[in-house]
């Protein structure tokens, strides 16, 4: 079972990644662990968008073989604020491997998205895997590309229906043509965007969105 939170307070990109943290997600059955942060290394960043009160701060994943309730608790225990979810993983574009405890060498951007109110959940659900993934990775210089939907919440908080993970190149932080991979070329980019906004217009996806940019890093608690 994979579980996802969005973690709120001061200090997390150091808590999340302590050998104190991950001894007590171990003991409360993680086996897995991806921690999430806005850190120093993504300040830069162009892209954010928040619909929350406050900006997330990380986005913590846990794989576990028990149950969400141990876990819930550990990570409420490291931070001010936690929103969780159970959820269904699917990897479109499997990311490089990466040593346990070593930052990705990416920016990796997770965007928390909305059904709207004029779609079901089912065509939602169809159009993001079958029609806007290909279009995703057709129109920009992703390297990895995960999609999380939301099974049920596991705490309080606001409604979330699926999490997207990203990675990039570090210059797309700042660079339009290291984002979209048009080679500087701006003819391109302009396709390419253009391409990429009508699909996430089709689906709802340029509404009620997160998009947080932040760190990756991998421990294996097993």
């Amino acid at each position: 079972m994979k579980l996802m939170y969005a973690l709120w307070g001061s200090d997390l990109a150091e808590t999340l990644r302590s050998p104190d943290a991950h001894t007590r997600l171990a003991r409360a059955g993680a086996t897995e662990l991806q921690v999430n942060v806005v850190d120093d290394d993504v300040a830069a960043a162009n892209l954010r968008l928040s619909t929350y009160d406050e900006p997330v701060a990380a986005v913590v994943s846990v794989w576990t073989e028990t149950g969400q309730e141990p876990i819930t608790r550990e990570l409420t225990a490291l931070a001010d604020r936690v929103e969780g979810w159970i959820v269904e993983e699917r990897v479109p574009m499997q990311p490089p491997a990466t040593a346990d405890g070593v930052r990705f060498d990416a920016l990796s951007n997770i965007a928390f998205l909305r059904v709207p109110a004029e779609m079901t959940p089912e065509a939602w659900r169809r159009y993001w895997h079958e029609v806007h993934t290909t279009i995703a990775m057709e129109t920009q210089a992703t390297f990895g590309y995960l999609q999380n939907v939301v099974v049920s919440a596991i705490t309080p908080g606001r409604r979330v229906d699926g999490l997207v993970e990203e990675l990039f190149p570090m210059a797309a932080m700042t660079d339009p043509h290291a984002f979209w991979g048009s080679g500087g070329d701006d003819a391109e980019l302009q396709r390419r965007v253009t391409r990429m906004m009508t699909s996430i217009d089709a689906f709802g996806a340029n509404r009620e969105i997160d998009v947080v940019p932040t760190s990756r890093y991998h421990y294996d608690l097993r």
